[in-house]
């Protein structure tokens, strides 16, 4: 027996990211999302920065693959770190991972990063036209706090700059 009514949809299993290692697995995971996510992929060797505690930290969420095989990133997202700031520098969620809570698992998993070490702050730059991820920042506590015309390219387009600031 159940305790949802007819027509309820289940909840979604809760969603734990884990720290992103310099292991093949993870490097060329996260660089073979990048690749089909961005215009301009970040390379497996790039990703690395976000493995060196101090420097930067990555997230990410798996998969199961087939048996025998390693389980496929569905997401990840990093953080470079710089004195009390963290700067967000990509998430990115497998187009057939999307709409599940990947985005915001990953960024809540950032976010709690910055609190631990004792961030003041986050921020990070968006796509203009890129609403879902606008809902999912605002719905976290990001505020927007400039703009960078035509900072995209592929296709040009605006960045927003939003920022998360914690009392201290």
């Amino acid at each position: 027996m159940t305790d949802m009514h007819e027509g309820a949809t289940p909840k979604r299993p809760k969603l734990h990211p884990i720290r992103m290692q310099k292991t093949p697995a993870h490097l060329n995971g996260a660089a073979e999302l990048e690749k089909l996510c961005f215009s301009s992929p970040w390379s497996a060797s790039s990703l690395e920065l976000l493995t060196n505690d101090g420097i930067g930290v990555g997230y990410l969420l798996t998969v199961p693959a087939a048996p025998g095989s390693e389980p496929s990133v569905a997401a990840y997202g990093g953080m470079l770190i710089t004195v009390d700031e963290g700067q967000i520098t990509n998430i990115a969620v497998h187009p057939d991972h999307r709409r599940k809570g990947y985005g915001a698992a990953i960024t809540r998993a950032l976010l709690r990063h910055a609190k631990d070490v004792r961030l003041d702050s986050v921020s990070l730059e968006v796509r203009a036209s890129n609403t879902p991820a606008l809902k999912l920042y605002e719905s976290l506590g990001f505020v927007q706090v400039g703009r960078r015309p035509r900072y995209y390219t592929k296709p040009t387009e605006d960045a927003l700059i939003l920022r998360k600031e914690w009392e201290v």
